[in-house]
This record gives C-alpha cells, sequence and structure tokens, in this order.
C-alpha cells in the first residue's frame, strides 16, 4: 500500500476514534468498573469528532456522548446521589460539543476557501499550457474538452493540442503518469517538443520521436525534480500519447504509444481504431526491440466523427464500479450536433454515469470530417 494508502486508513481511524471512545464509556459503565471517573474522556468525543469530521458528524459525536451519559446514570440508578454530578457532566458536554460544531464549521470553511485558491491557481496553469482547439482546421471541424477531477485540487497529466500544418491537421493526445507539478511539467515539454516538430517533419512518427526525446532529456537534467517528486518520476516515468495526422486523403494517419485507441463514428457505428503492432508508451521504448516504421491508416471519410481521448473517460466507473460503455453512449448521442455540442453531450452523460464523481482528469478532442 502507497502512501496515500496509509493517510487514507489514518483518516478513517481518526474518524472512528470518537465513536469508539464514547462505546468504550460505555462498556465501562455497564461494567462492575463503573466507579472510574470517566466524564472527562467522555467530553473529549465531540472534539476530536470537530478535527476530523464536519459539523453533522460532530453532533453525532456529541448526541453519542450525551446518551451514554444519560444511559450510564439511569443503568447505575445514580440520579439520586449524584444528580449534580451527572448534570456537571452533562453542560460540561454541551459546552463542549456547540464549540466543537463552531470549531468543526470554521475549519471545513477555512480548507474549502484555501482548496478553491488551489484548484485556481491549478487551472490557471493548466490553461496556460492547454488552450482549446480552433473550431476550424483545413478539412475538420474540432472541439476540446479538459475536466479536472473532483475528487482534489491537483494539476493533472492530460495533454492535447491540434494544428494545421502544410502536411495536413495534426494532433496529439496523451497521459502523462503522476500529478502535480512533476506532470504538468512533462506536459509542457511532450506539447512544446510537438508544437515545434509538426511545422517541420514530414513524417508523423518523427512527430512522435520528437516528444519522446524532449521528455527524456527533461527528465536526465539535474534538478529537474525535487526529491519528493523523484520516487514517482522513476516509478511512474512514462507518458502514453497518441498523434493523429489527416491528410488532404479521406484517411486518417495514427501513431499509438500505449494510448487508449480513438474511436471512429461511422454512419452511427463506432469502430475503436486498434493498433495492429502495440508500442510501449514514450518512456518505456527499451522494452522493445524496434518499433514500427510506418504510421497506421485508417478511412476517414466526411461525415466521420473521431474522438480522441484519455482513459479518465473510458475507466470513469459508477457506484457498481461499472465502467463507462463509450462506443454505445457515443452512438446514442444525437448526430446533427457540432462537434463542441456532441462532446457537451458527452460531458453530462460522464457526469450522469459517475454521478459527478470523476477519479481522474479527463481530456477529449472531437474532429468532424468536412470533405
Amino acid at each position: 500500500m502507497g502512501g496515500g494508502g496509509h493517510g487514507e486508513v489514518l483518516f478513517t481511524l481518526a474518524q472512528c476514534a470518537p465513536f469508539a471512545i464514547a462505546l468504550g464509556v460505555l462498556a465501562i459503565e455497564l461494567s462492575p468498573a463503573h466507579d472510574l471517573v470517566t466524564g472527562p474522556v467522555l467530553a473529549t468525543t465531540p472534539a476530536l469528532a470537530a478535527l476530523t469530521m464536519g459539523p453533522r458528524g460532530t453532533l453525532c459525536a456529541a448526541g453519542l456522548a450525551v446518551c451514554v451519559n444519560m444511559t450510564s446514570a439511569t443503568y447505575n440508578q445514580s440520579w439520586g446521589t449524584q444528580t449534580q454530578l451527572i448534570i456537571g457532566n452533562f453542560l460540561g458536554l454541551l459546552v463542549v460539543s456547540v464549540a466543537s460544531v463552531i470549531l468543526s464549521n470554521a475549519v471545513r470553511t477555512r480548507r474549502q476557501i484555501e482548496l478553491d485558491q488551489v484548484r485556481r491557481i491549478a487551472v490557471a496553469a493548466q490553461e496556460v499550457v492547454l488552450r482549446p482547439v480552433p473550431e476550424l482546421l483545413g478539412p475538420v471541424r474540432a472541439a476540446s474538452l479538459c475536466l479536472a477531477a473532483e475528487t482534489g485540487a491537483r494539476i493533472g497529466g492530460d495533454l492535447y493540442e491540434a494544428v494545421q500544418t502544410t502536411y495536413g491537421v495534426r494532433l496529439i493526445v496523451g497521459d502523462v503518469r503522476g500529478k502535480g507539478l512533476s506532470a504538468i511539467r512533462a506536459v509542457a515539454v511532450a506539447l512544446g517538443a510537438f508544437r515545434e516538430a509538426v511545422h517541420y517533419e514530414a513524417e508523423v512518427r518523427e512527430v512522435m520521436n520528437h516528444c519522446g526525446a524532449a521528455l527524456r532529456r527533461e527528465s536526465a537534467v539535474p534538478g529537474t525534480y525535487s526529491q519528493a517528486e523523484l520516487p514517482e518520476v522513476l516509478m511512474e516515468g512514462f507518458t502514453t500519447a497518441l498523434i493523429a495526422q489527416v491528410p488532404e486523403e479521406p484517411v486518417v494517419l495514427l501513431v499509438n504509444r500505449g494510448h487508449p485507441p480513438p474511436l471512429l463514428l461511422h454512419h452511427g457505428k463506432v469502430q475503436a481504431l486498434m493498433p495492429a503492432s502495440p508500442m510501449p508508451p514514450l518512456g518505456l521504448e527499451d522494452l522493445v526491440d524496434g518499433l514500427p516504421p510506418e504510421p497506421e491508416s485508417y478511412p476517414y471519410l466526411p461525415g466521420d466523427r473521431l474522438l480522441l481521448y484519455t482513459d479518465g473517460v473510458m475507466e470513469a466507473r459508477n457506484r457498481d464500479d461499472e465502467f463507462l460503455p463509450l462506443p454505445q453512449t457515443m452512438e446514442r448521442l444525437p448526430a446533427d450536433t457540432s462537434p463542441q455540442q456532441f462532446l457537451d453531450e458527452l460531458h453530462q452523460a460522464l457526469l450522469r454515469h459517475t454521478e459527478g464523481r470523476l477519479t481522474d482528469d479527463v481530456a477529449m478532442i472531437l474532429i468532424d470530417r468536412l470533405a
């Protein structure tokens, strides 16, 4: 289990601690050891709850503590002899509970403000690197969509771009393994290499090679990554990428380096353009002896729709842990829409499937062949 898993376990244990203390006090009060003074211990439950739970959870812990206090007094028949002590414990619990609820609400508000600020910074940084694609690129209409995961304020590793060149329209979609600043740095390097190479390299596979070489140079520079980032870079130092080229001929050329295959919508039916010769992601070239010499060609006719996307789309799950049926979802969407409207509909279908709980960043480019 990684560091994130340990943190989640510890956080869950911290949330359970107030209720465990209250139940422990109840067990003592219902046992022969009920002479032990447990009031001060019981009073800590709402305060502990305020550190890890919101106002509702804190109220639940406080209510449980009050119920334990009243139950123990009734079971031990101490209302007549220790009424003053019981009332004192009750008032103490009440004061601590009110203060804990106020504190919990203040902590949650402050955390939300800080999280919103970090998210705004992350989105601004990502928008500097990832810009919307033009609506019209030579023989295609295009649209793009990028969604950040809802689980936290993090800068993702998804990348995309579409450029019109003398060789045709060239597009890239990729996914850098990892997150945070190391991921956005790799995204910037890969996109920079792509934007430069697409205009000078006649062969689309050479454009991909430029992206891979740029990423290797970046990771080899001393001091590029901090000590905190190095373990992640060493363990997950690869990037899946897909480059597509739409020439004047009614075809699309693809170079796929370990990325999910694009989906072609033709006459209402979706076909996954699977690579005939799978290649490893960028950064894992040493795993194979050689690479296929030519990009793979697929028919791409006027009226066809091509979707390039990252794995955050195809791996989106619902509460039953079922993946989004992306091809079937595309087939059910209205066909007489613009690329941007189609992506918006696909976005809504994605949110409905996951009930708004995205666990990974999402990036998509949709292109319609006009002629």
